[in-house]
């Protein structure tokens, strides 16, 4: 296990180096692209995985739903990019050396405590997945993927998202 630690440590002394995991987005967004001709994004995994849910429980009442009738719910290449994404942020933070298991961010503990995190969380989930789903994309899919095509409405979303976050961020820290 040690001899697998140190090659990996070569990916970064602690946390992996920004430029490597940009340049491996880089790398992803065009093997994306060239496999399967489709940019790389995550907010439609989440309608696909409520679709898959809601088959189970009324299968009949969700494929009459007309989104589940243009984007029939089944697994997919996006829906397995959000798999990979949770795992491969597993084995970046396990190989950097900072991964710990917490219900609660240190710094929003820190500053805020305990109290209320699951709710401010669930809302903030909330908040986010509607915003992906109104701009027509998520984080991924605009700041990588449109960005890369010169799509004018994947820049200006970029930039809403850093102004929300530097905005949003005043009144959280």
């Amino acid at each position: 296990m040690s001899e697998y630690k140190e090659v990996i440590n070569v990916l970064g002394q602690s946390a992996w180096s920004p430029y490597l995991a940009g340049s491996l987005i880089g790398v992803l967004a065009w093997f994306t692209f060239t496999l399967s001709d489709k940019p790389i994004g995550a907010s439609s995994a989440y309608a696909t995985l409520a679709g898959m849910i809601g088959k189970l429980f009324a299968k009949e009442h969700t494929l009459n739903l007309k989104y589940y009738q243009d984007n029939p719910p089944r697994l997919n290449w996006e829906f397995v990019f959000v798999l990979s994404s949770i795992g491969g942020a597993f084995i970046s933070s396990y190989t950097g050396g900072e991964f710990e298991v917490r219900w609660i961010p240190k710094l929003w503990e820190k500053i805020h405590g305990t109290d209320n995190y699951a709710i401010y969380a669930f809302i903030g989930g909330i908040l986010m997945a509607f915003g992906a789903r109104l701009a027509g994309g998520c984080t991924s899919g605009h700041g990588i993927s449109g960005t890369l095509q010169l799509s004018v409405a994947s820049w200006i979303s970029l930039l809403c998202f850093f102004v929300g976050g530097v905005i949003t961020i005043q009144f959280l820290y």
